[in-house]
């Protein structure tokens, strides 16, 4: 008879999002089949942020992003994503306006 391997109980992972101010971490204990959305909401997050929006604001796992409804593995770390401050496409444009305007010749590429 070949052994099967028993589905943990529990798995353990975090919920971690960086504010302007402060970071928070929190470590879980969740069934197997729990999804993102799930644990965020478990996590109390929601409550100690009551500004994050999981309509608008992305979330991943190990900074790939993923779907609330994606089904959580044993030390995932959940990351809610901040909206960017700024345009990292118009950031290098500047960027290169600014070494152009120094040097006097186009800048290569970033």
């Amino acid at each position: 008879m070949a052994d099967v391997a028993a589905a943990p109980a529990s798995l353990g992972i975090s919920v971690c999002y960086a504010s302007d101010k402060v970071e928070w971490l929190r470590e879980l204990q969740v069934e197997p089949g729990t999804t993102i959305g799930i644990a965020i909401e478990r996590s109390g997050v929601l409550e100690a942020f009551p500004d994050i929006n999981l309509t608008t604001q992305p979330v991943g796992i190990y900074a790939k992003k993923k779907t609330l409804d994606t089904v959580l593995r044993e030390r995932d770390r959940i990351e809610i994503y901040r909206p960017l401050v700024a345009d990292p496409k118009e950031s290098r444009r500047k960027r290169a306006a600014k070494r152009e305007g120094a040097s006097g010749s186009p800048a290569a590429p970033d």
